[in-house]
């Protein structure tokens, strides 16, 4: 990642040397960007307008752009009257919702304000919610839609309204105590405050970075301001279908972050495994195949079922510790070992236990389904620990 300063002196001056860069101010305001070049001059222009001389401001813009966007802010940073900085990502992780992490990262005020690229979070705003944190005492406040004075007005068409309004209703639904208090967790204009921020359990997937936060290191205290979404000054919306895809995969990974969560998808997804298995079975047995090869085969289409699945929706950031091959081949050993290891438990619950048959075979099945999700997450998605650290001896000798 390139790291670009820009700060304005005089008008019409060029920019001074980092060295020279005064101390931070009260309010770091971090933006996104991913080709905004037609947003840039309009957005510095308003925050100039909007922020009190009182409120010392620096800008960060985090930058994932294709177009001259970097350039833009660039030329249009010596008519700001506060410092603008630049950070131009090569690679950019997380989509927007990273972008915002690696400007949280840099800011060095004590609040820091999040807002889009596109003019359609106002910047008059900014100072309303700094002061409603001092005031209140609140470590996170969130400008809202959906609050008495707020409006969506800014959305264009029905469709884009009811998405909006199904991806808020689903969000307070799976997460219904974190975002208690969060009338808009689909907002992406908010303040918190830098002591709040705990960058590393951050892991953003796409635009939604309220959400991450809310989730996985809530502030204590959350209150919330109204807001106009306005419409879009220039340029095209980012909420295309794959954006909708990877925010529907970054609500599976933040509800399965807990053991326990991923052991109820894993699951529900090991139940979705059947109807592939009794579909294979009926069509092997009515092909002709003896029932118990066709059971054995049967199974295999299950397995298949389910690692596709675990793959795509339980286990997506963990598929880079081993090769594909890799992974497939222990899981499938370990779903085919499941039923070797059922039928024997089965007899010694009976036999050595005078369980009855139907309770036996009950708790085999939670036993080998606990054992089956212990192993599937240690053999074959966890990193491989002894190969790290000897990586690790090496490079410190």
């Amino acid at each position: 990642m390139s790291h670009e300063s820009t700060v304005p002196g005089e008008l019409g001056n060029p920019a001074v040397d980092a060295a020279e860069v005064p101390e931070p101010g009260a309010v770091t305001i971090v933006v996104p960007t991913f080709n905004e070049s037609g947003n840039v001059r309009r957005l510095l222009r308003l925050i100039t307008d909007a922020v009190p001389a009182r409120l010392p401001c620096e800008v960060v813009f985090v930058d994932d752009s294709t177009d001259d966007t970097p350039d833009v802010i660039r030329a249009a940073a010596p008519d700001c009257p506060f410092p603008v900085t630049v950070l131009h990502r090569d690679e950019p992780a997380g989509g927007l919702g990273g972008a915002v992490v690696e400007g949280m990262k840099a800011a060095g005020s004590d609040w820091i304000v999040v807002m889009d690229g596109d003019c359609q979070h106002p910047p008059s705003l900014v100072p309303e919610l700094v002061a409603t944190g001092e005031r209140t005492g609140a470590g996170l406040v969130v400008a809202s839609r959906y609050v008495k004075g707020g409006s969506r007005a800014g959305l264009a068409g029905s469709y884009r309204i009811a998405v909006s309004r199904a991806a808020t209703w689903l969000t307070k639904a799976l997460f219904p105590r974190r975002l208690h208090g969060i009338s808009d967790p689909m907002s992406g204009f908010f303040a918190i405050r830098r002591s709040e921020v705990t960058a590393e359990v951050l892991a953003p997937l796409g635009y939604k970075i309220l959400l991450e936060l809310a989730v996985r290191s809530r502030p204590q205290t959350v209150t919330e301001v109204p807001f106009v979404f306005e419409e879009r000054f220039a340029g095209e919306s980012k909420s295309t279908a794959q954006e909708g895809m990877r925010f529907l995969r970054h609500l599976a990974g933040l509800r399965t972050a807990s053991p326990l969560a991923r052991m109820v998808a894993f699951g529900l997804i090991g139940l979705s495994g059947f109807l592939p298995n009794l579909a294979a079975l009926w069509a092997f047995t009515e092909a002709g195949l003896h029932y118990l090869p066709a059971e054995i085969a049967a199974n295999q289409f299950g397995v298949a079922w389910n690692f596709l699945l675990l793959e795509r929706l339980l286990f997506r950031d963990r598929r880079r510790h081993r090769h594909w091959a890799d992974r497939t081949v222990r899981f499938a050993l370990i779903a085919n070992a499941d039923l070797v290891l059922r039928i024997p438990l089965i007899a010694l619950l009976v036999g050595q236990f005078g369980l009855a048959v139907l309770p036996a075979t009950a708790l085999a099945l939670v036993i080998t389904f606990v054992l089956r999700f212990a192993g599937t997450e240690a053999l074959v998605y966890l990193p491989r620990r002894r190969r790290t650290a000897a990586r690790t001896a090496r490079s410190d000798a």
